[in-house]
């Protein structure tokens, strides 16, 4: 669907006499990500999932800052109401959470509950952000570099490394999570980096105590980082509650999915 700057890849799974969730991928994923989630959740809702800018097949026909969360935000509310979906349930994971955390408290009207996994609120300094500007700018400059497939997947390997992955490449699923991630563009990849990374995002520390919207946080066992940053946030918003998930890393719906799976399903279906 062709919105103002934006053509978004997007999948409208089930019929909207179903409640709906709209599911947001991470950093260097796509449309795909949620999709054993969803074999596993199918009966019970309905779904929409969508390649954020500079991923997958979503084309930005705007300039470069159509990839930064304020805009990307009020074009998915955009493409909400293109759609006729007044309201819905958000879930979304680490990059796709700190989006989604956004929308829920600049557009609370259209979340039921909201599910954060591996999210955070952004950094709360301009020092913090500075600084995670030239890392996201280092990283980057060799995402660009990447443009031969084997230099992408070397790439990728290193990200995998990161301590908040626990032991994701012991999994029978890693190798098929990587081919997915091979087919994004790397270049398109460093835009979303350099626009709507860490560093880059409006800080919503001082905005979480005001939300009013149910949220579930979740965090994988292995990632301590996240755990730390989800433990303040819990103590911050008395609507949320932080649950800690066993057997895994930062990608809990990929190390876990049987648990996160759960996890969505009782919140989701749970009366307020």
């Amino acid at each position: 669907m062709i919105l103002k700057n934006y053509q978004f890849h997007y999948s409208l799974i089930g019929t909207l006499d179903k409640p709906l969730i709209l599911f947001l991928h991470g950093f260097m994923g796509n449309i795909d990500e949620f999709d054993e989630a969803i074999k596993l959740l199918f009966d019970k809702f309905s779904y929409l999932t969508i390649d954020l800018p500079g991923h997958g097949k979503t084309q930005v026909l705007g300039g470069n800052d159509c990839y930064t969360m304020v805009n990307t935000a009020h074009a998915l509310i955009n493409l909400l109401d293109e759609l006729k979906i007044a309201e819905c349930f958000l879930v979304g994971y680490s990059m796709g959470g700190r989006l989604a955390l956004y929308l829920t408290l600049h557009f609370p009207e259209r979340f039921l509950k909201v599910v954060l996994e591996s999210a955070s609120p952004g950094l709360p300094t301009e020092v913090e952000r500075l600084e995670r500007i030239k890392i996201d700018t280092q990283i980057g400059r060799k995402l660009t570099r990447s443009i031969k497939k084997s230099d992408f997947a070397t790439f990728l390997s290193n990200w995998y490394n990161q301590p908040i992955f626990g032991y994701i490449k012991n999994y029978p699923e890693y190798d098929r999570m990587v081919e997915s991630r091979l087919q994004n563009n790397p270049e398109e990849l460093d835009k979303s980096l350099r626009f709507m990374g860490t560093g880059c995002q409006p800080s919503l520390w001082e905005e979480l105590p005001d939300n009013k919207i149910p949220l579930l946080l979740l965090a994988g066992e292995y990632d301590e980082k996240f755990i730390s940053i989800n433990t303040e946030m819990a103590k911050l918003c008395k609507f949320a509650q932080l649950k800690i998930i066993s057997n895994a890393g930062h990608n809990i719906h990929f190390e876990n999915t049987l648990a996160f799976v759960e996890n969505v399903k009782d919140f989701l279906s749970t009366a307020s």
